[in-house]
């Protein structure tokens, strides 16, 4: 959404071997170093509020003297970076209970409404929602879902209350520029479209993407991003079906950016023709009951968008290594801003360490750094220290 501008540095940190150095910065302002148009784009990972998650914000609540679940000490490690951009575009991978529940996990999700002011006091602008979840409890749940982010202000995309809502495309004003946000998923598990409801989730068709994206330019938008439910469920890798989907999506599509989701651990970026794809960003946060080290960790991705001769393009890049932290409290991590403190104990520096170089090497693994795809940092001032 528009922002007011903000005085912020972007260290853009180059990653080798043996550390972390901080490579050169440019501010986030469209008159800092170019004249032409642009705005950033921030995208996050799965939201997956398991059980333990809500647990843990029931006790920070408590802790805090307020009334609970409060997710915001779980998720605040990343604000800096959502805050900043002047898009943040997130994905609630579940339907939202009533306020007091029931909740549940896996396999049926439901999860505290709370969660939507935590995503919007974070900075969210916009959340996907089509998902192999969004129909777990049908088409109540969806509306109960959509009416509470409406109510915390976060537009969303990808499940509609009406045929007429499904229709409409969803269109934010960046700075003035007018971006569509899309959503679709593969399935939806053990259960199927409501023949009588078939507009109540968006199931992935490349015709019918290219479709809606006609239609969103129809309606005035410049720039289309698409988020996409994906993929193999704890593979690092893209499968042959997210290979052959981005190429045709790339192809045949106007889709400027594609945000992928679903695996619950990162995959690479690439660009595919002159299109971005994320094809997984993992968790932004979850609990899984049985932690692999790699659904802990995610990537956040941060894109630069900026308009030459008439036409709007990612011109810039950059990756945000994250970890959900789960002892002695669950916490979200944004790893290289981790690794920059003084007090971090050799087991903590080791585990940051592990997960920021296993992160950078997936995300990189089909050759985006040659199309400058680099790790972001991003700070309020002073140049940060390097991470040795």
């Amino acid at each position: 959404m528009k922002r007011p501008s903000r005085r912020i540095a972007l260290a853009l940190a180059a990653v080798g071997l043996v550390g972390m150095s901080a490579a050169g910065y440019v501010c986030n302002r469209q008159d800092a170093g170019s004249r032409d148009p642009s705005f950033t784009l921030a995208a996050g990972g799965d939201i997956l509020i398991h059980p333990e998650i809500t647990e843990q914000a029931m006790r920070d609540a408590k802790d805090a003297g307020r009334p609970g679940p409060d997710f915001g000490a779980v998720m605040a490690g990343v604000k800096p970076v959502v805050s900043k951009a002047d898009l943040a575009v997130c994905h609630l991978e579940t339907v939202l209970a009533e306020p007091e529940g029931p909740f549940l996990g896996y396999r049926k999700f439901s999860v505290p409404p709370q969660i939507a002011s935590t995503l919007k006091d974070l900075g969210y602008d916009t959340c996907s929602t089509a998902s192999n979840h969004v129909l777990d409890h049908g088409a109540e749940a969806v509306k109960r879902t959509l009416d509470t982010l409406d109510a915390a202000g976060l537009r969303h995309t990808g499940s509609a209350r009406s045929k007429r809502e499904a229709a409409t495309p969803v269109i934010l004003d960046v700075k003035g520029v007018k971006v569509a946000h899309l959503s679709y998923t593969y399935g939806f598990n053990d259960t199927s479209l409501p023949e009588d409801k078939p507009w109540l989730a968006n199931v992935t068709d490349v015709k019918r993407m290219a479709a809606d994206e006609r239609r969103a330019r129809a309606a005035g938008a410049e720039v289309v991003i698409a988020s996409v439910h994906w993929g193999r469920d704890g593979h690092n890798e893209a499968s042959r079906t997210q290979l052959r989907l981005a190429e045709r999506i790339a192809r045949d599509t106007g889709i400027n950016l594609v945000i992928g989701h679903h695996a619950h651990v990162a995959q690479p970026f690439e660009k595919v023709r002159d299109t971005w794809v994320a094809y997984g960003l993992g968790n932004q946060v979850a609990r899984h009951a049985e932690p692999l080290g790699i659904t802990e960790e995610g990537a956040m991705g941060w894109f630069t968008f900026t308009r030459k001769g008439g036409k709007w393009s990612v011109t810039d890049a950059r990756f945000v290594p994250t970890l959900v932290e789960l002892k002695p409290k669950i916490r979200l991590v944004d790893v290289g801003a981790a690794l920059r403190r003084r007090d971090l104990t050799d087991e903590q520096r080791a585990r940051y360490r592990t997960a920021y170089d296993r992160t950078r090497g997936i995300v990189l693994n089909r050759g985006a750094e040659k199309d400058g795809l680099r790790p972001l940092v991003i700070t309020d001032g002073a140049r940060p220290a390097s991470v040795e």
